[in-house]
């Protein structure tokens, strides 16, 4: 992990990353912070906004700025207190260990911060090239839906088997790419658990199921989640 500091208008930011990113990718990367954007409630995407650019020498990438929800959003929108690391150093170590055991994840390629105490956070990775989520797509080709899925069973698989929650898996957070590929994004606030891993297999069916009915995704998502998920194990009831 190497960390630096550059400063823009006179504001001081705090860059994290590891690989082969230089100081030209750094400056570039800058020229997109700081971004506002509604938090949109739509099932398509995660819950943090996101913006594209394209960095020469990086390609397209995706930065996520964290935004605050609920009441709290009226007084600090985009706005953390510090304790420890930030949010975006969190979330890009955990991504990058995930990836190292086989989750299928966007490759993680810098965070950024800026403030003290109260401080705004970003994290940087690869775009997925020609992805939608598992929301977007149609579900009327059940083969394709059924390969899909699948392999989502398998990720959730290799999460519980770490130990890993993600707090907020359901099919806006999968992109499928071109050739069905998937990758799970928004592991902000994901953590290691000492839940048991039956119980665990529990936790994600019930938040994926919940994002089904409130959002009225097709019936067929909840299925074969559930189908695969109690072929591994029983699903205990809440």
């Amino acid at each position: 992990m190497t960390e630096t500091q550059l400063t823009k208008n006179g504001r001081l930011y705090s860059f994290g990353f590891s690989g082969n990113l230089d100081n030209d990718h750094l400056e570039a990367l800058l020229t997109h912070l700081p971004w506002r954007k509604a938090p949109t409630a739509s099932i398509s995407g995660g819950r943090a906004p996101v913006a594209t650019a394209v960095i020469k020498g990086l390609g397209p990438v995706v930065i996520k700025q964290y935004m605050r929800g609920g009441i709290i959003r009226y007084f600090l929108r985009n706005r953390y207190v510090k304790f420890g690391k930030p949010r975006s150093q969190v979330e890009f170590e955990s991504m990058s260990e995930l990836r190292k055991i086989g989750i299928s994840a966007p490759e993680p390629l810098a965070y950024a911060y800026r403030g003290f105490p109260l401080y705004c956070a970003w994290l940087i990775t690869r775009q997925v090239k020609d992805a939608y989520t598992l929301a977007e797509l149609n579900c009327g080709d059940i083969s394709r839906i059924a390969v899909v899925m699948g392999k989502v069973i398998q990720q959730i698989d290799k999460l519980v088997a770490y130990g890993f929650i993600h707090v907020d898996m359901h099919p806006g957070n999968v992109l499928v790419d071109s050739d069905d590929n998937i990758y799970i994004i928004d592991f902000d606030k994901g953590r290691r658990s000492s839940i048991q891993k039956d119980r665990l297999y529990g936790v994600y069916y019930r938040r994926w199921q919940r994002a089904i009915v409130k959002h009225q995704l097709p019936k067929i998502l909840d299925d074969l989640l559930l189908e695969g998920l109690n072929k591994l194990t029983e699903i205990p009831s809440p």
